[in-house]
């Protein structure tokens, strides 16, 4: 049997794209195995999919100054030898990496393995742990077509982002009964990324009252961002992160509040539903989310609202302009050429492993 070893982590959109991929990869006989960290949020996601999973050591590679700087590489090069010899057990025929700090270790030692290695950058630039694994690479997956630019010609293709054939597949009936939901207002699904925004979770509690009059609004706070005094508010559901019901929730939304990780709207565009973006700001990340966000305002896709313009008032105007203006947004994500990434990423993981 074929074996394929998956990994990524520190946030769930590395462990999303690769999820994405089961469905094919177990179809076409893939036995498959994933190496994370020991306590990212890989290792609770991949959990729920029943794969094998086994955990390295982590070392964050940072732009800035800190004094774990000097003990990090250290954990580089502990993963390096970890996954290494976890390669050399399981003999994978190729490793398909989402990126975060953790690929690194196991890129480098699929390529001291001679295993050939897919690699996949979610944001316009490539993000650091993905820049580190690009020379060790097979080939790089790309999200947006202006990434191109930055890689090896060579290397590069641009595939789109992975997306959960499930996501696609909800009951909006099903989504409105586990929150307690009507057909008689719009929904609007607000929510900030795996770990959640308290700028976004603030601004949209401050307005609940005047958006509650005109949307009904389920609520992915993140975890430890539960407001008690919400509860049982009707019209408002809030939970800390949803994993099962999740397609039938995005079934039955009619505007999304979101940040701009690229397989959130990636998501977006599949479905087809507006959605408002309030990306990361440069002062949080690195920028990608606003280079994400951009692109998508200029295809016509999105409305932006940046972090450092968010307010309770901007929200409000953002929310009603975007809900008001929802058939252009709709017309423009229908005119979207955008493929199966599922499907050339598989092809270029096959024909690797075939090598």
């Amino acid at each position: 049997m074929k074996k394929l070893v998956l990994t990524g982590g520190g946030s769930a959109g590395h462990v999303t794209g690769n999820i994405a991929l089961l469905p094919k990869l177990t179809q076409a006989g893939w036995a498959i195995e994933y190496i994370g960290s020991h306590d990212g949020i890989e290792q609770e996601i991949i959990a729920e999919t029943g794969l094998p999973y086994h955990g390295i050591a982590v070392g964050k590679l940072r732009r800035y100054f800190d004094l774990k700087n000097f003990k990090d590489p250290f954990r580089v090069l502990q993963g390096t030898l970890q996954a290494y010899r976890l390669l050399r057990r399981i003999k994978p025929k190729a490793v398909f990496s989402k990126g975060g700090f953790v690929a690194v270790p196991v890129v480098v030692a699929a390529w001291l393995n001679r295993i050939p290695v897919i690699i996949h950058e979610s944001d316009l630039t490539p993000g650091l742990a993905n820049k580190l694994s690009v020379p060790f690479a097979t080939k790089v997956c790309v999200t947006f077509p202006e990434t191109l630019q930055h890689l090896d010609p060579q290397k590069a293709v641009h595939t789109g982002s992975p997306i959960r054939h499930e996501i696609l597949e909800g009951n909006a009936d099903r989504g409105r009964a586990f929150c307690g939901f009507t057909k008689s207002k719009p929904v609007i699904l607000a929510m900030g990324g795996s770990l959640g925004s308290v700028k976004i979770n603030d601004a949209l509690r401050a307005n609940l009252d005047t958006l509650l009059k005109r949307f009904q609004i389920v609520h992915l706070c993140g975890k430890g961002n539960l407001d008690p005094a919400l509860e049982g508010r009707s019209g408002y559901k809030q939970f800390e992160y949803v994993s099962g019901e999740l397609s039938d929730l995005f079934a039955m939304t009619d505007l999304f509040i979101s940040r701009a990780g690229s397989n959130a709207i990636f998501e977006f565009l599949a479905l087809k539903k507006p959605h408002l973006l309030i990306p990361l700001s440069r002062a949080a990340s690195r920028g990608d989310q606003i280079l994400n966000a951009r692109s998508f305002e200029k295809q016509g896709y999105s409305h932006v609202l940046f972090e450092e313009d968010l307010t309770t008032e901007t929200l409000l105007d953002a929310v009603n302009e975007t809900y008001d203006n929802q058939d252009q947004y709709i017309a423009a994500m229908n005119q979207s050429t955008t493929g199966s990434a599922v499907e050339l990423i598989f092809n270029l993981i096959q024909r690797a492993a075939k090598k």
